[in-house]
């Protein structure tokens, strides 16, 4: 069983615990459900109260469901096999708050801020807890994982790593800013969910409809790129009543206009990269995201300067970042140095 690590991504609205052989990284079994932190912790406030024991009780016994689910799908004994958390487990809401690691940060991991919680005799699993990363600013939770991950990978080398920007999109995309293979800086952007408000919630929810982003016509991706060329000259807030009189004046569809207003968004977003014309860009996305956020990079000119990571590969990328965190802290725990 010391092959054996079970690394748990814990975010707001959404769970994923998987079993993983730390010698080839290779995911054994995997357990996913939408139990996220922000619905656990309403559920403890709502049965156990506010009291700090209980809330470690509880968060422990919601790991353990969890755990004995994979143990039974995968007919593999976890009893003893340490779990590293990250993402939202370490917020106000999660299992237990943790301060932020600060910038400069070392994409190697020695600089993550985590905690080690000891096994209990009804949780027999060491925790490694890992936090997030904050500048004068902003904040995260995840993305350093990732990016610890893809460090470590054959995916990018330290030159490329060098000076670069990592684009993570999402509904509060990451930029994240590289120098000498440190975390230097990163911005966050409200894409997604600006997106999610505009299209159900003001007034141009009549003007759109959703499109399923697989299976999207040459038409629709125009409307796109269209959207996406708008936004290098427009100001947004004047931009996106044209999702409006797109409709009014019959000159997109809705599904088309859909996809529009993301191109819109999306170029809003990456628009100010275009004043860092040969820097390196890396775009990171394990989600549907990936082929919109290729197509603006390519409508705004910055195609040619990004490093495109692919889902699979950015999926495969925290897991790498948890472990690579994990072995430094048992070398360290050892007196040994990586």
């Amino acid at each position: 069983m010391k092959n054996y690590l079970l690394c748990c991504d814990w975010g707001t609205s959404s769970f994923r615990l998987q079993l993983v052989n730390i010698v080839d990284q290779q995911v054994i079994g995997e357990v996913r459900t939408t139990d996220g932190i922000s619905e656990t912790f309403n559920a403890w406030k709502n049965e156990e109260g506010t009291s700090s024991s209980s809330r470690d009780r509880f968060f422990r016994q919601r790991l353990s469901e969890q755990i004995g689910l994979l143990s039974h799908t995968s007919s593999i004994g976890l009893d003893n096999v340490p779990i590293v958390i990250s993402g939202m487990a370490s917020s106000s809401i999660g299992l237990r708050e943790l301060p932020y690691a600060t910038l400069p940060f070392s994409v190697d991991g020695s600089e993550a801020s985590i905690v080690h919680l000891d096994p209990q005799e009804d949780f027999p699993h060491h925790i490694l807890l890992i936090s997030g990363v904050q500048s004068d600013t902003d904040v995260m939770r995840g993305e350093e994982t990732q990016l610890i991950g893809l460090a470590a990978s054959a995916y990018l080398s330290k030159n490329q790593l060098k000076e670069s920007i990592l684009i993570f999109p999402g509904t509060h995309s990451k930029h994240i800013v590289l120098r000498d293979n440190r975390l230097i800086d990163f911005q966050t952007f409200m894409t997604g969910e600006i997106f999610g408000l505009m299209a159900d919630y003001s007034i141009l929810k009549q003007s759109v409809e959703t499109i399923d982003l697989d299976r999207c016509s040459q038409k629709e991706l125009d409307a796109f790129k269209s959207g996406v060329g708008k936004s290098r000259s427009a100001n947004v807030l004047n931009s996106l009543f044209t999702v409006r009189t797109n409709r009014l004046f019959d000159k997109l569809n809705k599904e088309q206009n859909f996809l529009f207003l993301s191109g819109l968004l999306i170029g809003e977003e990456l628009k100010h990269l275009r004043r860092k014309m040969g820097c390196q860009l890396i775009l990171c996305s394990d989600s549907k995201l990936y082929e919109l956020y290729r197509l603006a990079l390519e409508e705004l000119g910055l195609l040619k300067d990004t490093i495109l990571i692919s889902g699979e590969l950015v999926d495969k990328a925290a897991i790498a970042g948890q472990i690579k965190i994990f072995q430094y802290e048992s070398l360290k725990s050892k007196g040994q140095s990586l």
